[in-house]
């Protein structure tokens, strides 16, 4: 009985070891997509713009101060343009300094630089600092909602409509969904990188100078993540009765940043619980590959040209971002490149591509185009003539 009872123990450990082999068990990597409290939430890989999870993502909202992700949006453009200057001076109106809600408490009259006002409004999210800043930009809050929602329009955020710049207003008319909400900070991330300089900091003080005299005032993140959540560069709270609590978070570890937006937390514990769950799941799932040194390219024949080779480079750094839980480390890669071309070509148009594929499929990940380095003009008969005379010469 013993010696049976063995054998039967020794054959289900060897079934055991062959359904093993045929049924693998799942890789921590493949993760089960997280559980979040939030009515709305979505998870954006940023480089690619890739979707990673969504949870009613399209639905209607108030976004609260994640508002001001657009309004520093319009603010930053108007660096970027030379339209406007970090050490331009903004002067509080009495429209601005009547905000309620957060604010950092500028008095009428009252004038800071627009780097300040920058600080104020991503740091301690300013209702009074954006109002200013709006006014100062576009001569009214109005004019600048106006330019709002249609930059709205063109980033594609098709269910956004902004009442106000600071995201105050507890309107039906102020709305946006967790997926505008990445749209436009994804934006304003990868076009205005600089902004996390600003939202990285926790604490710091600006100074009030106003005829009661100077004083000193202290600013302190709303966004706790960039505290508690290794690799969190910012991005924007919001909350207010109708809103509750919501949140836009970015962060980054080895070259791979995330997105995380969460709208209608029931509180703030929960949104910051929401956000990291997300960024959590995509750090588990995404890996990025970075072909840090390509194929050396060889220079190409020219026909008919003033000079009879050209050289080549590369228009970008090729980047691939797994999303499946499987890291890429040595793509596959085919050049491809005409053996000789006529003359003219013009410096930066195209001449191929590198394509890069998957080491065991052989299913595309993405290619980046091959340029020519230089101008080649077509010979004409004086070049062929001058030509001649050289040669004859020597």
């Amino acid at each position: 009985m013993k010696k049976r009872h063995l054998r039967i123990t020794g054959l289900f450990l060897i079934i055991c070891m062959i359904l093993s082999t045929i049924f693998p068990v799942r890789a921590e990597t493949e993760s089960i997509s997280p559980e979040i409290l939030a009515a709305s939430g979505i998870l954006m890989e940023v480089e690619t713009g890739k979707i990673l999870y969504e949870k009613d993502s399209n639905t209607r909202r108030c976004p609260a101060s994640v508002t001001k992700v657009m309004t520093l949006l319009l603010i930053f453009e108007q660096l970027d343009s030379g339209k406007l200057s970090l050490n331009d001076t903004v002067t509080t109106s009495a429209h601005a300094k009547s905000m309620g809600g957060s604010q950092v408490f500028l008095e009428e009259g009252e004038q800071q630089s627009v780097e300040t006002m920058i600080k104020c409004i991503v740091i301690a999210s300013g209702n009074d600092a954006s109002v200013a800043m709006a006014e100062h930009i576009a001569g009214s809050e109005q004019s600048f909602v106006n330019r709002m929602n249609q930059r709205a329009e063109e980033l594609g955020m098709k269910n956004t409509h902004f009442v106000d710049c600071c995201g105050l207003t507890d309107s039906d008319e102020h709305y946006t969904s967790a997926y505008d909400i990445a749209l436009m900070s994804r934006e304003l991330i990868r076009k205005h990188p600089q902004i996390f300089e600003y939202s990285s900091i926790w604490m710091e003080n600006i100074t009030h100078v106003t005829a009661q005299g100077t004083k000193k005032f202290g600013l302190t993140n709303t966004n706790r993540l960039i505290r508690t959540y290794p690799g969190c560069k910012g991005l924007k709270t919001g909350s207010t009765s109708k809103a509750k609590f919501c949140l836009s978070a970015v962060a980054e570890r080895d070259g791979l940043s995330l997105l995380s937006v969460v709208m209608a937390a029931p509180d703030y514990k929960a949104r910051l619980k929401d956000a990291s769950a997300l960024l959590d799941y995509g750090f588990d799932r995404c890996s990025l590959y970075i072909d840090e040194n390509p194929e050396p390219l060889p220079e190409i024949t020219i026909q008919k040209g003033i000079s009879s080779k050209v050289s080549l480079k590369y228009a970008d750094t090729f980047r691939y971002v797994s999303t499946d839980g499987e890291k890429i480390t040595a793509p596959k890669k085919e050049l491809k490149l005409p053996s000789k071309a006529e003359a003219p070509v013009a410096a930066d148009s195209q001449a191929g591509e590198l394509i890069y594929l998957h080491p065991r499929s052989g299913q595309e990940l993405g290619r980046i185009p091959v340029l020519y380095a230089e101008s080649v003009a077509r010979l004409c008969f004086l070049d062929c003539l001058l030509m001649t005379f050289e040669a004859f010469c020597l």
